[in-house]
């Protein structure tokens, strides 16, 4: 006999799922006992939003399912930001919600709650399963609508006796090659379209977004943009896909580049508000836009040649089609950018290495960046501090660099690095936070002391809500400027309160070895950096473009 919670363990397993997020609750025990039994790690949050969080970044380092597994009504209702998070940044996560039982369903039993249609305008998929036996069907079509073109979430509700239902394992069907393991690519036409107008530029600039990841696709973009002879900026989860050093990796030069190019291809990034909606490009620039959901292309700016596919597949055949070419001609405007981007780095040099009190928010991340190895993982969870390390840090490896993505949610640093820790367990992760989004799942540090993840949040600390409070303060005076202000919170004491390690640092040169510190204690840790607030409001918001 096998009941339900052992169905939903056993699909979990078939996708080589090894670790789930949660926040107990009676609806949902039986599926804890069925993931014991197929070793499946349950970790266990203190906010079900935290536990979603987790997931979603479980999916981003893995390519694999994100699950999180919330109880009936407020577990679900709790978990909607990070549901919401992970629609926005295109992750493929399942959220499976209890619910009563449904022969007390409309009598209003204990967190009895339409989940279903609550969630259905953030998720590829919401449906519930009413019969035991066809909970392995109903998961199989969650994963199959999660990976169906562009990635996100599906949400599964499975009341309370269903779970506890047990049927003969030879009543169960277990679904097998239900979903696509193939990706489309670019039609024919448009990619020699699209590969002449690269052979004819004279200013070519490349745009290359989370796309790069999820379809593994950093070797072919490197591979194109050497032979395309242009620059690549890189956005949301494509940071990382260029190592430093690569020589078409460009970073303080894109607003001039986008500005002033006459062909702009932008691979795998919406024309979101991280690129000023397409509007801040070169007006007579052609755009040749690659993305898998045909709904994006041409959002917000025409497009002049769209292709619709795989990112890893459309950048290989683009790199077929410019062999063709002997020769490109823009060889010296990779030369004029290279020497602006050097130009840019010595603007800022003198504040990443500056000694001024309270400490200048760029030498704060330069001082992060000094003590980053290859192998390091950087989650950014914060407003103008992460604008700010975004133009100093560059991380080695594609999928090191976590941020919330375009729906801007705050307070995913701590949960994204739990996750972190799990799927890289040796790896040094260190999130870069503001103390206001710090304040949202710092608590969660007590999930990372019970587990044993030892990770580093670095605090940004201006005492103020910055994004909003510079802005405040312009356009209507000090006196106006309210609800932004926060407190010189030691939040480093909080976390040794809750068995971590803590450093408060208010001197530049104390940074390193505070720093260091903390990724030698072996405990979850948070530095806490007290910032030049001034400095750290300068950045607009439009700067959140990272």
């Amino acid at each position: 006999m096998l009941d339900g919670g052992h169905l939903v363990a056993h699909m979990l397993a078939r996708e080589n799922i090894d670790a789930v997020f949660t926040l107990c609750g009676g609806h949902i025990m039986p599926i804890y006992n069925g993931l014991l039994d197929e070793g499946i790690r349950i970790i266990d949050f203190r906010h079900e939003q935290a536990a979603t969080h987790a997931a979603d970044a479980y999916a981003r380092l893995t390519r694999k399912p994100g699950v999180a597994i919330v109880t009936a009504g407020v577990g679900v209702t709790d978990a909607i930001t990070g549901i919401a998070n992970a629609y926005q940044a295109d992750s493929p996560v399942l959220v499976i919600g209890g619910n009563a039982p449904t022969d007390q369903f409309e009598m209003g039993s204990l967190q009895e709650l339409d989940s279903v249609t609550l969630v259905a305008t953030i998720t590829k998929w919401s449906r519930a399963v009413l019969h035991t036996r066809r909970i392995p069907e109903f998961i199989s079509i969650a994963f199959r609508q999660m990976f169906a073109g562009r990635f996100g979430p599906a949400f599964l509700e499975i009341p309370i006796d269903v779970l506890l239902g047990a049927i003969e394992d030879s009543e169960v069907v277990i679904p097998a090659n239900y979903r696509a393991t193939t990706a489309p690519r670019g039609d024919a036409h448009a990619l020699d379209r699209a590969a002449d107008l690269l052979a004819r530029a004279e200013r070519p600039a490349l745009i290359a977004g989370s796309a790069i990841w999820w379809s593994d696709a950093s070797a072919a973009l490197a591979r194109f943009a050497e032979r395309a002879n242009a620059p690549v900026y890189l956005n949301a989860m494509g940071r990382g896909a260029l190592p430093p050093a690569h020589l078409n990796l460009f970073t303080a030069t894109r607003k001039h580049a986008l500005a002033h190019a006459d062909v702009i291809c932008v691979i795998g990034a919406p024309l979101d508000f991280r690129l000023g909606y397409g509007a801040s490009f070169n007006a007579n620039a052609k755009l040749i836009q690659v993305d898998i959901d045909a709904r994006e292309i041409g959002r917000n700016r025409g497009a002049d040649i769209g292709i619709v596919g795989d990112a890893r597949g459309v950048l290989e055949q683009l790199t077929d089609a410019l062999s063709l070419f002997p020769s490109f001609p823009s060889e010296r405007w990779m030369k004029a950018i290279r020497e602006m981007e050097g130009n840019e780095g010595n603007r800022v040099a003198a504040l990443m290495n500056s000694d001024a009190i309270p400490i200048h928010p760029l030498r704060l991340a330069r001082e992060i960046r000094d003590v980053l190895n290859d192998d390091s993982i950087v989650i950014g969870d914060g407003g103008n501090i992460v604008a700010q390390a975004a133009k100093v840090i560059n991380v080695a490896k594609p999928g090191h660099w976590l941020d919330p993505g375009r729906f801007g949610c705050l307070g995913v640093g701590v949960p994204f690095a739990i996750a972190a820790k799990i799927v890289h367990p040796k790896s040094n992760v260190i999130v870069i936070n503001g103390d206001g989004a710090f304040g949202l799942n710092g608590f969660e540090f007590d999930t990372a002391v019970r587990f044993n993840l030892p990770m580093v949040s670095v605090v940004g600390n201006d005492a103020a809500w910055g994004q909003i409070r510079g802005p405040q303060l312009n356009f209507y005076g000090a006196d106006r400027a309210v609800a932004s202000a926060l407190a010189q919170t030691r939040y480093d004491e909080v976390v040794r309160a809750l068995g971590g390690y803590g450093e408060y640092v208010e001197e530049p040169r104390a940074l390193r070895a505070a720093l260091e510190r903390a990724l030698a204690s072996g405990k979850p840790a948070c530095v806490n950096v007290r910032i030049d607030a001034a400095a750290n409001a300068a950045v607009s918001a439009n700067s959140m473009a990272v």
